[in-house]
């Protein structure tokens, strides 16, 4: 069995909202339903001068708890772009794409073809 079964990746555009147009490619990141946040390499994060908002506290799968800053960043994926809130990674950390960048972004996982697609319509509350 593939250890990438019901795994893929996608190419991920980060900015800083501060300083617009300035813009770094990270290829190859990991699609990750099970992260919250999305999770980019620190030194890629300063070199667009993000700045760290607040630590936030993760337990890992073996139950150890490890603390990271977080940052606003614009994501553009596939042609979409929305701000959200990403993980300063440290080494060693793995770089993804986390669930709330994909529902920020409205994409939803096609299984079978292992690709992002356009959610639809969000829901919303009707005026009566």
């Amino acid at each position: 069995m593939p250890d990438d079964m019901g795994s893929f990746r996608v190419d991920v555009e980060i900015e800083n909202p501060a300083r617009p147009g300035e813009k770094r490619t990270l290829r190859s990141v990991l699609v990750d339903t099970g992260a919250e946040l999305s999770w980019f390499p620190a030194d890629v994060l300063e070199s667009l001068g993000v700045k760290r908002n607040a630590t936030w506290r993760f337990r890992q799968a073996d139950g150890t708890i490890l603390e990271r800053w977080t940052g606003t960043v614009v994501i553009s994926v596939a042609g979409k772009r929305a701000g959200d809130e990403v993980v300063f990674g440290e080494p060693g950390d793995l770089v993804v794409f986390g669930s709330r960048s994909l529902e920020g972004l409205n994409f939803r996982i096609e299984p079978v073809t292992k690709r992002l697609v356009d959610a639809g319509p969000a829901p919303a509350a009707a005026a009566a």
